[in-house]
């Protein structure tokens, strides 16, 4: 595995992945998902990098994907399995909101897709 396209294409994975998710959850559906004034960006941008990372690792160390279209389908793969597994657990606790559960594995598995188009498309232009 080439370190670094797996370190710059997992840093632009992670960088997709903040700004998709601050446009869908900061803007497009803030009334959904209401802001928290206790979040920590540090934070969220750090758990955007180390899954920008877990993407590139796997397209890089594993799948050896470089087609941004297989990235996509890969990233989407990835993305709903994710977010389903997260939403299952998070709801397990609390009373179940079918609705936002829905909105918010449809959010991920989009932003999963994004992401593994994206760091597909930097790996290929790496090689």
């Amino acid at each position: 595995m080439n370190v670094k396209n797996f370190l710059i294409s997992g840093i632009v994975g992670g960088i997709v992945d903040f700004l998709l998710g601050w446009v869908f959850y900061g803007m497009l559906f803030k009334d959904v998902y209401p802001q928290n004034e206790n979040v920590n960006l540090v934070f969220i941008f750090l758990g955007c990098m180390t899954f920008g990372l877990f993407i590139a690792y796997i397209f890089n160390k594993w799948a050896h994907i470089t087609n941004p279209v297989t990235g996509l389908k890969a990233g989407a793969t990835i993305g709903i399995f994710s977010s389903l597994s997260m939403n299952l657990f998070m709801y397990s606790g609390m009373e179940v909101n079918y609705q936002n559960m829905a909105i918010d594995i449809a959010i991920s598995t989009f932003i999963g897709a994004m992401m593994g188009a994206v760091i597909a498309l930097v790996c290929a232009k790496m090689k």
